[in-house]
């Protein structure tokens, strides 16, 4: 969103590893939406909504890049929709930045992680997180700028 102001109140949206590849693996899983087309979506809707809300948007395969960005752009966030993919299962460092710096944050899964194989079941940012949106595809996405748009508006729950 080009014509937000710097200092205006962000959403931080953060993708693990292999959501890059999205609209490519396994469209079974996944869905067929690209990254790109998935945040663009979520642009589109945080630019219409008023007051608007600007959104800052990270891929990355590397855990220590997520922890950073949590670190970096986590305290100033109005909130925090993460998908962190295959680290949501066992990434205690990214649990650890999430819960430290204590901005709300929704776990957002295309795929329902709990209908899969058993070692998807059990997601260690799901204690630390106030909602965890799964099996819904990219509408998971928009369900979890909803409840953000929401809270900034002062009506979310």
């Amino acid at each position: 969103m080009e014509n937000s102001a710097p200092d205006a109140p962000y959403l931080l949206v953060l993708n693990g590893p292999n959501l890059n590849r999205l609209g490519m693996r396994e469209p079974a899983y996944y869905g067929r939406s690209t990254l790109p087309e998935i945040v663009a979506d979520l642009e589109r809707i945080a630019a219409a909504a008023d007051p608007p809300l600007r959104l800052e948007h990270r891929q990355s395969n590397h855990e220590g890049t997520l922890v950073d960005t949590i670190q970096a752009l986590g305290p100033d966030a109005i909130g925090i929709i993460i998908n962190p993919g295959a680290l949501t299962h066992y990434s205690i460092a990214l649990r650890d930045a999430l819960a430290d710096v204590g901005t709300p944050a929704i776990e957002v899964h295309l795929s329902n992680i709990h209908a899969r194989e058993e070692f998807r079941h059990r997601s260690v940012i799901a204690p630390v997180a106030v909602g965890q949106i799964a099996g819904l595809g990219a509408d998971g996405y928009r369900l979890a700028l909803r409840y953000f748009l929401d809270m900034q508006a002062g009506c979310a729950r």
